[in-house]
């Protein structure tokens, strides 16, 4: 093992962590290798997170934050009407996880394994995206587009279009008529808030 030059920080275990990963799958892919990878002692990955599900964990959350933050700028972009937040906000996140399956297949499928491990990690993801909602729809009841209560509302909307953002449904999201469907269902929610 060589010695490495650069220092050692949690976001270069975790790129590397992620290479690993995408090279040997979940079942086969260690602290040991991961150390192997950055050329340092498996000890000093432990330094930085102190158990294997630890850093597991950590890198399920970084993959799932990256959607996380992109999201965010859209929910709280005032310069667009509540309803064009909405839909933009649910059509961002649909491409946003078509990408992830699409772009990098040996490394979702990965995270499909590991993201059964770190419950904990994805209900904390999910809070954070039923939270970005409900803001939307907060801002569409103050400006009278929409009525009801955003808590409930948020919470319905996402659990209504989880086959368009939920990894289970991923060999659907290539099917011709994806879009179509995913177009017709937003209007449909949004006519639902607008009539409470």
């Amino acid at each position: 093992m060589a010695p490495t030059t650069e220092t050692l920080t949690a976001e270069r275990i975790l790129e590397a962590t992620e290479e690993v990963l995408r090279r040997h799958g979940p079942a086969k892919a260690t602290v040991v290798d991961v150390a192997r990878a950055l050329g340092v002692s498996h000890g000093s990955v432990y330094r930085h997170f102190r158990t294997k599900a630890a850093l597991r964990a950590a890198v399920i959350k970084r993959w799932l934050d990256r959607t996380s933050v992109s999201l965010a700028g859209i929910a709280a972009d005032e310069d667009r009407t509540p309803q064009t937040r909405l839909r933009d906000w649910l059509a961002d996140l649909f491409e946003a996880k078509r990408r992830k399956a699409g772009d990098d297949p040996e490394l979702f499928a990965t995270y499909m394994v590991l993201t059964r491990e770190a419950g904990s990690v994805v209900d904390e993801h999910i809070a954070d995206l039923t939270g970005q909602l409900t803001g939307i729809i907060e801002a569409g009841t103050a400006s009278g587009a929409f009525t009801g209560d955003p808590a409930a509302q948020a919470r319905a909307v996402f659990q209504a279009t989880g086959r368009f953002h939920d990894p289970a449904y991923f060999t659907e999201w290539e099917r011709p008529e994806a879009d179509g469907d995913f177009a017709a269902l937003v209007e449909l929610l949004l006519r639902g808030l607008r009539n409470g």
